[in-house]
């Protein structure tokens, strides 16, 4: 290897959580496996050029790092783990349907406590830092995203976020080495056949000790949450929280397929070279799985718990949508929470950040092969 790229090797990135941490013991070592396949893959398919690899080393050393100061949080607490965590509100579906929309109105709820960036990244409590004091590492994270807004301003088209935003919980998922990461990863190998073959229970496991630990930290009512990654383990995520309420969105797959791609490609920008129309084919099957994978999860889980968003209706109604979220789930909705909803919607109307252009073909798509692959889907919800 070249003495100017990164070194990926396990061991130098180890060494370096250790020493930045100031700590030894990284929990559970089934993490390593995960994080071999990461790294195999980052080797081969991945390509990555030299400055996606410095990217990339920088992320796995901060992942390891909070797992070295997460395990110490929980010596020194271990009642933090006996918390519970009671009927939290998750968002899934595939991406692109209105997720993050739906998210970001229904936390303007002041009872709902969702996962913002900075805290995602950094779970675990600050040693030392005083009670109510700001965390530093919140503002040093607050300074990098604006670096990152003013090298890649049409990213925020796509997916606008500050580190004060609430974000998806794959998140904290990460820290396991085994879930959807934050990008790339499960659409090249060998990490997306890996991944689609793990039982998913020990991350879970870590990911609810995650949440517990935040809430500890910053409590609230009502844990709210989201992630597409969810539809690969739907039936774990209620073994962990058996009294969860799930919404789930729907778009047509001809609209979201092109948006997600298109962000995809954004994410590809650390690789040294790659094919835009071999995309569309990785990104077409990943999803189509996830689709598999949650609904026959979904049909032993029963119905009762779901409840199915149009991303239509919610578009040309988002209060209502919300009104109908509240009904289905038992929540209750007073003057203050429609207030702040509406306060919400106004503030942020769609396409604020700019529109953002895309097409199939540039992905080596066409709309007869995403409805050939997802007929299934097609076929049982009302979506086109």
């Amino acid at each position: 290897m070249s003495a100017e790229l990164a070194d990926l090797s396990e061991e130098s990135l180890l060494a370096e959580a250790r020493a930045q941490a100031g700590l030894s013991d990284f929990g559970d070592r089934g993490f390593r496996e995960g994080l071999r396949v990461l790294l195999a893959t980052y080797e081969g398919e991945a390509n990555l050029s030299p400055a996606g690899r410095k990217r990339t080393r920088r992320r796995l050393v901060q992942l390891l790092a909070t797992r070295l100061r997460v395990e110490e949080a929980w010596k020194r607490h271990p009642e933090v783990r006996a918390l519970e965590i009671r009927s939290p509100v998750y968002l899934t579906g595939l991406p692109r349907t209105g997720t993050s929309a739906l998210f970001n109105l229904l936390a303007a709820d002041p009872r709902h406590r969702p996962l913002l960036l900075w805290e995602g990244l950094f779970p675990d409590p600050l040693k030392g830092l005083p009670a109510g004091a700001p965390d530093p590492r919140r503002e040093a994270l607050r300074k990098l995203n604006e670096r990152d807004r003013q090298k890649n301003p049409d990213f925020d088209k796509v997916h606008y976020v500050t580190v004060d935003m609430p974000e998806e919980c794959v998140l904290l998922t990460a820290h396991t080495f085994c879930d959807a990461q934050m990008g790339i990863e499960p659409l090249m190998e060998p990490y997306a056949s890996w991944f689609q073959r793990q039982d998913l229970r020990p991350a879970y496991r870590y990911y609810a000790d995650l949440l517990r630990l935040l809430q500890w930290q910053r409590p609230g009512e009502r844990w709210l949450l989201k992630s597409p990654a969810h539809l690969w383990a739907l039936d774990v995520l209620v073994e962990m929280f058996p009294d969860a309420c799930i919404l789930w969105t729907h778009r047509d797959p001809l609209e979201m397929m092109g948006s997600y791609c298109s962000m995809m490609a954004m994410l590809m920008a650390i690789r040294a070279s790659f094919d835009p129309k071999e995309l569309g084919g990785a990104v077409l099957e990943y999803l189509a799985r996830s689709l598999e994978r949650g609904l026959a999860a979904r049909d032993r889980l029963g119905a009762q718990r779901f409840l199915d968003v149009d991303y239509r209706a919610f578009v040309a109604d988002p209060l209502g949508t919300v009104s109908g979220v509240y009904r289905h789930f038992g929540l209750e909705l007073g003057p203050r929470e429609e207030a702040s909803f509406a306060a919400w919607a106004q503030a942020h109307p769609q396409g604020k950040h700019g529109a953002h252009r895309y097409s199939l073909e540039e992905y080596g798509l066409s709309a007869n092969a995403v409805r050939d692959r997802l007929a299934f889907y097609l076929d049982r919800f009302d979506v086109g």
